[in-house]
């Protein structure tokens, strides 16, 4: 005959079955069973949070929970503390952490991943009530067999490299769950992990705090990339139009961002072709702000954050490369290019910024880098350490050679900082703007590479060297889910033990 298995919510009807299972699975610690008032108790209180697993109808294991402000306990408490000497005194709805107060499976059950089931639905009832996690105090039953030669911590240490086989905490560990701290005297009477036990914590990576504000928060992100076109466009107020309608058109998409080309406000450069390249690049500076200001305008008004591309802006006579984040509630932030092209050097004089930060948005924390800047990995470790989501890159380059260059290292930090890179780049040429002969570039978005993502680790690209726009949906849950998840995690898994890097904050 074939087995059911249901998991549901536990009922006072199932009392009999459930207290024959926990006598079965306590049998080295006589009497301990909990009782039936104090079950009807717990159901009352807290009907969702009390789950069992039933083989062929009969209840043989179950998951106990309450709600507590974790807050109000810390880290050195006991059980009848935090179960308010088993009257549940202690649960609260409107707390932030869901502590797990019982799990047991009938041995004659063992093997068939019941518990994991239990596990999981606890986990499951956690994100639904968008608590920060699980806590629970965890039994180490086969202590006593190396309490005469092992410390707790050394006991635990060497169940966690998989040398000793623990019963209870083996499977912790395999469920995710971290050791936070060892507990003494949380459960007196438990003579088989002498009277110690783990103190266990598993986070909830979709908890956000700030879910019942008013507050624009989304998952899903949708980037526009402006794949623009390098010509004359007359005079400033014929490019602020190509600009507005670029503006216009991907917000009728309703993206959150729009993304425009580094120095793609060359052709203003025509102007002042007269002069040597460094000082054309001076002179089209001087556009700068208030082409910053008409950035700050149209993301309000067309209600979407713009990554300005860049542009070149004199800061006490030193000439950089900059790019805005307007935000569309009317801020800006700005991020200046830290490594300048030798030809950027030499051409114009472009000396590199040395801030590296990550921005605030209403749509996550995003990283700016500028072309060459992205062929250096450190710095978008830097960012990635600080949060960073969506890394987007406006770039100019004039041959395959160097595009390419950009294209595989912006690739490669989507795998290694596991977070989405938009790049963005100018095409066409500018016959009478010198030092800008010609231009190759088709915009990509990439991502992580693993089974939530395409397989390619392109999420869309453009067709080279023709303007147009790109338009994509990146889900931050999935980044979320990849941290914690992932077939690999480059992020976690990095050896600092080996290697850091360090940001000197240079002023």
């Amino acid at each position: 005959m074939s087995e059911t298995v249901e998991i549901r919510n536990l009922t006072v009807a199932d009392y009999m079955d459930l207290k024959e299972s926990m006598v079965s699975a306590y049998a080295d610690m006589a009497g301990s069973y909990w009782r039936e008032p104090t079950i009807q108790r717990l159901i009352k209180l807290f009907p969702e949070g009390q789950i069992a697993v039933a083989v062929n109808g009969k209840v043989v294991g179950c998951a106990l929970s309450i709600i507590v402000d974790y807050s109000k306990f810390g880290d050195n408490h006991t059980y009848e503390q935090i179960t308010g000497y088993y009257t549940f005194s202690t649960h609260t709805p409107k707390g932030d952490t869901l502590y797990g107060i019982e799990v047991f499976v009938h041995p004659d059950f063992r093997g068939k991943r019941l518990a994991r089931r239990l596990y999981d639905a606890r986990k499951n009832l956690c994100e639904q009530l968008n608590l920060e996690g699980i806590v629970a105090g965890g039994r180490i039953p086969n202590y006593e067999k190396y309490a005469d030669h092992l410390s707790p911590r050394e006991y635990i240490e060497k169940v966690q490299d998989r040398e000793i086989y623990d019963p209870t905490l083996t499977f912790q560990f395999a469920n995710d769950f971290t050791v936070k701290k060892i507990l003494k005297n949380y459960l007196p009477n438990d003579e088989a992990s002498k009277g110690f036990a783990t103190l266990l914590q598993w986070f909830n990576i979709y908890y956000e705090k700030d879910q019942d504000t008013i507050r624009y928060n989304k998952s899903t992100v949708r980037i526009g990339l402006v794949q623009w076109q390098m010509r004359d466009y007359g005079n400033l107020d014929g490019f602020l139009q190509q600009v507005e309608y670029f503006i216009d058109a991907v917000s009728d998409y309703g993206s959150d961002f729009v993304v425009f080309p580094e120095l793609f406000n060359s052709p203003l450069m025509k102007e002042f072709n007269q002069m040597d390249p460094a000082g054309a690049i001076r002179g089209v500076a001087k556009y700068t702000e208030q082409l910053r200001e008409k950035f700050q305008e149209h993301a309000v008004a067309y209600n979407v954050n713009i990554i300005s591309g860049s542009m070149p802006i004199v800061i006490d006579e030193v000439l950089y490369n900059i790019s805005y984040l307007c935000r569309r509630d009317g801020t800006y932030d700005q991020y200046i290019k830290i490594h300048p092209t030798p030809g950027e050097v030499s051409a114009w004089g472009i000396k590199g910024g040395s801030e590296i930060k990550v921005f605030d948005t209403d749509c996550g924390k995003v990283g700016i880098q500028i072309c060459y800047d992205v062929e250096f990995p450190e710095p978008s470790r830097i960012l990635a350490e600080q949060g960073m989501q969506i890394l987007f890159v406006p770039f100019m380059t004039d041959t395959q050679h160097a595009y390419n260059r950009v294209r595989f290292c912006a690739q490669a930090r989507a795998v290694e900082n596991e977070c989405y890179v938009a790049i963005a780049g100018c095409v066409g040429n500018l016959p009478k703007v010198n030092n800008m002969d010609l231009q190759y570039a088709q915009s990509c978005v990439f991502t992580p590479s693993d089974f939530d993502f395409p397989v390619t680790g392109i999420k869309a690209e453009s067709t080279p060297n023709t303007e147009m726009v790109v338009i994509a949906d990146v889900d931050l849950v999935l980044l979320k889910e990849l941290h914690a998840f992932g077939s690999v995690q480059t992020k976690k898994d990095i050896r600092k033990d080996l290697y850091e890097v360090n940001y000197k904050r240079v002023k």
